[in-house]
């Protein structure tokens, strides 16, 4: 489904990047995607821009929280209680590092921890702003996935605090699935010099020249084009380093 208007508990519903250069990247994901940067700002600073595409909300960026570190992705899931999230994270293993948090104007509420292997994970749940109102198509999110350094106690972890099963039948990796059985995200054995974390893929017509535009725009690419089991996939970095496939 492409237009949403709601979630489930427990369906990845939000994605957004935190960068040091906050011009500089909504610059660079206007040009490579499409998108419309719509700023929020306070005071004349920009604290948050929702991107959007066709005038649907699809991705957001912001600057920084907290000590120094590379511009990253953050993968949300949808919960309809974020505190009794965070306590199921904590309880299976995982550290809080933000949240419970409102989000003023009734956008939301927002949280944030660390699984036992070190991997970021964020919590949405939905106000006015449901997360993203148009997914699996060109210039959208279509999948996540997760680097992890041990598969079995991710899938273990996420299992007991989203009660996502896995369908893959092997120890090396996951795909994870809702309690109905649709897979909803994956996960695969971390790679040498890989860190546990959670990736963004996005939709696209023509990966080689989405490549080629990341390249253009001083971006850098990670895994070349290649043809994987779902379709043609690649790795890329924008310029201020965040990762995306």
């Amino acid at each position: 489904m492409a237009t949403r208007d709601s979630y489930p508990a427990g369906t990845p519903n939000w994605v957004d990047v935190s960068v040091d250069d906050v011009a500089a990247a909504s610059a660079f994901y206007q040009a490579l995607f499409g998108w419309d940067p719509v700023p929020t700002e306070v005071d004349g600073e920009v604290i948050y821009t929702n991107f959007h595409l066709d005038g649907a909300t699809v991705a957001g960026l912001g600057s920084k929280m907290g000590p120094p570190m590379p511009d990253a992705w953050t993968v949300y899931v949808a919960t309809d209680d974020v505190g009794a999230t965070l306590e199921a994270a904590t309880a299976a293993g995982g550290r809080v590092v933000a949240g419970p948090m409102d989000v003023p104007d009734d956008k939301g509420t927002f949280g944030l921890f660390v699984d036992p292997n070190g991997a970021f994970c964020g919590l949405w749940k939905a106000g006015s702003h449901i997360g993203a109102e148009r997914v699996n198509e060109p210039g959208t999110f279509v999948w996540n996935e997760l680097a992890t350094t041990d598969a079995p106690s991710s899938v273990e972890f996420y299992s007991a605090v989203f009660g996502w099963g896995d369908s893959s039948g092997n120890g090396t990796g996951a795909v994870f699935t809702d309690p109905d059985g649709r897979e909803i995200c994956g996960a695969h054995a971390a790679g040498d010099g890989e860190p546990p974390f959670w990736s963004v893929w996005f939709a696209v017509d023509d990966c080689d020249a989405t490549v080629a535009r990341v390249q253009e725009l001083g971006g850098s690419v990670l895994v070349e084009p290649n043809d994987m089991g779902f379709g043609r996939g690649a790795v890329v970095a924008a310029p201020g380093g965040a990762v995306f496939g």
